[in-house]
């Protein structure tokens, strides 16, 4: 187990790595390919709305013709896109490049869910699935650290360069050691109609939408920071560009300690108790933010802390959320965890590309943007208990 959550979230790891890595970089980038920083945010628009489509793929083609090729092939598009972009003179050369990484970094996030589900059951499933939230926690806090030294000491081409080492790595360690586990006998036919119809089903699927959103909302609360981090750190805090470890290291040390607890109430906390717990931490920590922006300035520790704080809430919830979403449609976990995946990544578009540019100039509009968003995860998840609860009572009757 410990190996397979290390390849896996290694996978998962891709999505942070693509995202933050390049973010100290924005400022070099915009003088160098005479882009401005409105243009340099679409670079992460342009690759969440691609990441995001084609993430409603990845599942699915894993389910017709195996975890291992899907995972792989995407590897070879993605370490090629990495390339690309290092390789970049202008604006529109970088844009095309980030389209074509989008199409491939959510492979191993979305087919690494059904290898997760594939292998195990039950506790020993949220115990994985945990384990691995907790190693890819640690993707958002080293990213903009390694991408903040390497833009000091070599410029933001070498950025793009080690992102294409790390897929190359990440290749030859699946191709030795990761497992396939979908048999296939177990394989249905990859086909056009076929997939519509299966995605039309999972869509009238009132929990599994609600279960989707919610767990997006949840991040996308933390992300928004995440997305304004060029205007978080180098103009409300002040700092320079190998300090972005001060808003990424606390949020996932957040991360970690949830996803360790997550693990650790796995068997003795049913998944809706550990939700419950989840929730009222992640409003207490928007409490505070939204308290503390309004009555001081930006400033170290404070501004972070509640940060941290949610993550841990985050990290605790999103285990056991995924895991009731997988099993409403257990013959098609790979559709079902590209559904999340594509709910997640065009979440997350909407915060890169319309929600920061209008709230990264101020702390209170950052932390405003958290709790509404918190706000509307936490009310898609009491619609899905209502629903739940609902459906068991009409069961007994």
């Amino acid at each position: 187990m410990p190996l397979l959550a290390v390849i896996l979230a290694g996978l998962a790891m891709i999505g942070p790595f693509t995202i933050d890595t390049y973010l100290p970089s924005f400022p070099a980038m915009g003088r160098d390919l005479s882009a401005t920083p409105a243009q340099l945010q679409q670079t992460l628009s342009v690759y969440f709305f691609t990441f995001a489509v084609v993430t409603l793929f990845h599942g699915t083609l894993s389910d017709s013709f195996g975890r291992r090729p899907v995972i792989l092939a995407s590897l070879v598009v993605y370490i090629a896109a990495s390339l690309g972009c290092a390789s970049a003179t202008d604006f529109g050369q970088l844009l095309l490049f980030r389209v074509l990484q989008g199409t491939s970094a959510g492979a191993g996030m979305v087919v690494g869910r059904a290898v997760i589900r594939d292998s195990f059951e039950g506790h020993a499933a949220q115990r994985l699935m945990s384990l691995v939230t907790m190693i890819f926690g640690l993707a958002p806090a080293i990213a903009p650290v390694v991408g903040g030294w390497l833009q000091a000491w070599f410029g933001w081409q070498a950025v793009f360069l080690f992102l294409a080492f790390y897929g190359l790595v990440l290749f030859m360690v699946s191709w030795a050691r990761l497992p396939e586990t979908h048999p296939p006998s177990a394989r249905q036919p990859f086909a056009l109609a076929p997939l519509a119809r299966t995605y039309l089903r999972l869509a009238g699927s009132r929990p599994l939408l609600l279960l989707c959103v919610g767990v997006g909302l949840n991040f996308a609360g933390f992300f928004i920071y995440i997305v304004s981090a060029p205007a978080f750190v180098y103009d409300l805090l002040g700092l320079n560009e190998k300090q972005f470890a001060w808003l990424f290291v606390p949020g996932i040390i957040g991360v970690m300690i949830g996803a360790f607890l997550s693990g650790r109430a796995a068997g003795t906390l049913s998944a809706q108790r550990t939700i419950g717990i989840a929730y009222a931490i992640m409003f207490g920590a928007a409490a505070f933010n939204v308290a503390y922006s309004a009555l001081a300035a930006p400033a170290l520790p404070w501004s972070v802390l509640p940060i941290m704080i949610y993550t841990m809430g985050m990290a605790l919830a999103m285990p056991s959320i995924t895991l009731l979403a997988l099993e409403i449609f257990p013959r098609n976990r790979g559709a079902t965890s590209s559904l999340q995946g594509f709910m997640h990544s065009l979440l997350s578009s909407v915060s890169a590309g319309v929600i920061s540019p209008l709230v990264s100039h101020s702390s209170i509009t950052l932390a405003l943007a958290m709790t509404g968003l918190l706000s509307l995860g936490c009310l898609s998840w009491m619609m899905y208990v209502r629903i739940e609860s609902k459906m068991v009572a009409d069961a007994r009757t």
